[in-house]
């Protein structure tokens, strides 16, 4: 996947006019690019639009000027985005019940394994590549990175083949799965290509 380059990010004075339109067209895709799995967990796909956005907010917010600082934000942002032959989303714990959730967020814990967690095309499994520093043995949290890498066979079973894909959940607290329908499969099979 095409990743963010430095000459693609505006300063802050530039993106607060094109913000409105840009805000708008990213919500508006991210639509298509959102998997619900079971009534608590959310996928939403990264792609380069999705992460220039989140890179400008970022600046925005935190007023990001100085041109280190600015680069650190690319590379770190960029470091969401799928390689080769993969697709990356963030995975959402939405829990809503603010009394609750460090119980309901600790019943979760290791749901960011890529043996509970994965794609699934026919019957190969794709197994979600969790970014550690978003758990570890203590602790899990709600907002994870994952990498689903497709081999030759998974890849043509997808783009060629049209084999459905099903996000999938198989964890002690929490199964669930998801057969991803037409738009966000649109979405997904043009990341790859």
């Amino acid at each position: 996947m095409k990743k963010v380059e430095r000459d693609e990010v505006l300063d802050i004075a530039q993106y607060e006019k094109s913000r409105p339109d840009f805000r708008r067209r990213v919500i508006e895709m991210k639509k298509d690019r959102r998997v619900q799995v079971g009534m608590n967990v959310t996928f939403v796909f990264e792609n380069h639009d999705t992460v220039l956005f989140q890179i400008q907010e970022m600046m925005r917010t935190e007023r990001i000027v100085e041109e280190n600082a600015i680069r650190h934000e690319i590379e770190t942002y960029n470091q969401l985005l799928g390689e080769r032959d993969e697709l990356a989303a963030t995975m959402l714990i939405e829990l809503t019940d603010p009394s609750r959730i460090k119980e309901e967020i600790s019943r979760l814990h290791g749901i960011n394994n890529g043996s509970v967690t994965w794609l699934q095309i026919g019957e190969t499994k794709l197994p979600g590549r969790f970014d550690a520093s978003q758990g570890n043995e203590q602790r899990t949290s709600a907002v994870q990175y994952v990498k689903f890498h497709f081999d030759p066979d998974a890849r043509d079973a997808f783009l060629d083949k049209g084999e459905p894909l099903k996000l999938v959940i198989d964890h002690p607290n929490y199964k669930f799965s998801s057969t991803i329908g037409a738009p966000v499969l649109d979405e997904l099979r043009r990341d790859l290509l």
